[in-house]
C-alpha cells in the first residue's frame, strides 16, 4: 500500500460526503496539515478540539478523496473494560474505543439515516499498526499477519465502512 498523499485544506474540506458546503467550510481542521505524517498515514482522522464528540475522517477512494464527518456516542458509565477497533483491531482499556457514527451521505442522510462503527477514539489507527503510537501493554495483539498485510485489512475495513457511508 502507498502511503497517504499530503491532502491541501481546499481538497479536504471539499471532500465530504455527509456534510453540506457550509458544515465542511466551517469545521475545524488540523493546525498544521503539512506537518501530519503523511508517509505513515493510511487515512487522515482528527478530532475537533472545540467538540469532542465530533471527529473526522478523510481517506483516498479510489482516485479521490473521501471525507465523513462522524459524531462519538455518548460514553457509558462505568465501562472499564478493554474494546477493539474495527478498524486496526487495536484493543484500548476504557474510552480509547469509542461508537462513532455518521451519517449516510445523500437522501438517506437527509432522512436521518447512519451507520455506525466502534473506531479508535483518537483515529491513530495507521500510527498503532506502524507502532508509532503506543497503547498499553497488551493493547496490540501480536499478529502473524506482515504490516503489509495489516495496512491491507484496516484499508478494507475503511473501504467498507466508508462504502456503508456513501451506499457504493
Amino acid at each position: 500500500m502507498l502511503p497517504m498523499k499530503p491532502i491541501a485544506e481546499r481538497d479536504l474540506r471539499a471532500s465530504f460526503v455527509n456534510c453540506t458546503k457550509g458544515e465542511a467550510k466551517r469545521l475545524a481542521v488540523p493546525k498544521d496539515l503539512a506537518a501530519q505524517p503523511w508517509d505513515d498515514l493510511d487515512f487522515l482522522g482528527w478530532r475537533d478540539p472545540a467538540a469532542p464528540q465530533r471527529a473526522y475522517l478523510v481517506a483516498e477512494s479510489g482516485d479521490r478523496l473521501v471525507g465523513v464527518a462522524l459524531r462519538q456516542a455518548a460514553a457509558q458509565a462505568g465501562r472499564a473494560r478493554r474494546s477493539m477497533c474495527a478498524l486496526c483491531l487495536t484493543t484500548h482499556p476504557g474510552g480509547g474505543v469509542a461508537l462513532m457514527t455518521a451519517r449516510r451521505a445523500g437522501q438517506a442522510g437527509q432522512q436521518g439515516n447512519s451507520v455506525g462503527s466502534y473506531l479508535c477514539a483518537d483515529l491513530a489507527c495507521s500510527l498503532y499498526l506502524r507502532g508509532k503510537k503506543e497503547v498499553e501493554p497488551g493493547g496490540r495483539l501480536r499478529e502473524s499477519l506482515t504490516l503489509a498485510d495489516q495496512i491491507e485489512r484496516t484499508t478494507a475495513n475503511l473501504a467498507a465502512f466508508l462504502d456503508k457511508v456513501t451506499g457504493a
